[in-house]
C-alpha cells in the first residue's frame, strides 16, 4: 500500500493505491464553497487531472456537513463594491461553474462521499460528481429560495441527475430530501450506515481503480458527450470511440487475457 499526503489550507489530499481522496476541511463554515475553497478545489482537481498514478477520486468533508453551499457572509461582503457586487457575483458563479465542469472533464471518476447535509451549491457538488455514496440521515436541498435566492446554477447539475418535476419541486419549495428519496431519484448511488461510509466509498473507488485507466478515461468522456446528442449522433460518435478504444494496445491485452483465461498485464 502506497500512501502520500498533500496538505493545503482547507483542502487535504491523500493518495493510496491509485485513489486520491480530497477532504474539504473548513468544518466551522460547514465546508462552504468560499473563494478559498473554490480555489483549492480547482487547483486540486487540476493537479489530479495530470497525475497518471491516480485512477479514482473521492471527495469528502470534515465536521457536521459535506458542504453547505456558497459562503453567504462572503457574498454579502461583496455588496460593498461600487457596483453593488455585480462583478464579484458574476466572477464567483463563473469560478464555481468552471470548478464543477472540471470534475466531469477529469479522466478519473469522482465519487462524492456525503454526510450530514449537502445544500445549495453543496447539493450541486453531489450532483456534479460522477458517483455518490451517502451516509444514512444525510439531507439534500437546493433551498436558496427560502432566503430569496433561487438556486439557478445548482439547478443545472440537479436537472441532469433527477426527474424535472422532482427537481422543480425541490427548487421552488426549498424542501429537503433524505437519502432514501435521493437514491430513488438518482441523486446518489446508494445510502449506507454512517459507520460503513468510508469503507463502502473506498471499495467502490478500489473497484474502479482496478480497471484499465485508458478505457475508463475514454468512457467517462464519451458518457458526458453523448448525453448532449441526438440518438443518431450519439451512436455515430460512440462507434468512433469504440474504435479508438479497440485500437489501444492495452485493450488488446485485456481481451486476449480474457480469452486465454488469465489476468491482464496492464503494468
Amino acid at each position: 500500500m502506497q500512501q502520500k499526503r498533500t496538505r493545503m489550507t482547507i483542502l487535504h489530499r491523500d493518495d493510496t493505491d491509485g485513489i486520491a481522496t480530497l477532504t474539504m476541511d473548513a468544518p466551522e463554515r460547514l465546508n462552504a464553497l468560499s473563494d478559498a475553497m473554490l480555489a483549492e478545489l480547482q487547483s486540486g482537481f487540476d493537479a489530479i487531472a495530470d497525475d497518471r498514478d491516480v485512477r479514482a477520486v473521492i471527495l469528502r468533508g470534515t465536521g457536521k456537513a459535506f458542504c453547505a453551499g456558497h459562503d453567504l457572509k462572503e457574498m454579502q461582503a461583496g455588496r460593498q463594491a461600487a457596483d453593488g457586487g455585480a462583478a464579484y457575483f458574476a466572477d464567483l458563479f463563473g469560478r464555481c461553474a468552471t470548478m464543477m465542469q472540471r470534475i466531469q472533464s477529469l479522466p478519473q471518476p469522482v465519487i462524492a462521499q456525503v454526510h450530514g447535509i449537502a445544500t445549495a451549491a453543496g447539493c450541486q457538488l453531489v450532483a456534479t460528481c460522477d458517483l455518490a455514496i451517502a451516509a444514512d440521515e444525510t439531507r439534500f436541498g437546493v433551498n436558496g429560495v427560502n432566503i430569496g435566492l433561487f438556486c439557478s446554477t445548482p439547478m443545472v447539475a440537479l436537472t441532469r441527475n433527477i426527474p424535472r418535476k422532482s427537481a422543480f419541486e425541490m427548487l421552488t419549495t426549498g424542501r429537503f430530501i433524505n437519502t432514501r428519496e435521493a437514491q430513488e431519484l438518482g441523486l446518489i448511488n446508494r445510502a449506507v450506515a454512517a459507520s460503513d461510509l468510508d469503507r463502502t466509498t473506498q471499495d467502490l473507488a478500489a473497484t474502479i481503480a482496478a480497471k484499465l485507466p485508458v478505457a475508463v478515461k475514454i468512457g467517462k468522456q464519451a458518457f458526458y458527450a453523448q448525453a448532449q446528442m441526438t440518438t443518431a449522433e450519439a451512436y455515430a460518435y460512440t462507434g468512433d470511440v469504440m474504435v479508438q478504444n479497440m485500437l489501444d494496445a492495452q485493450t488488446n491485452e485485456g481481451i486476449n487475457a480474457f480469452l486465454e483465461k488469465r489476468d491482464p498485464d496492464w503494468s
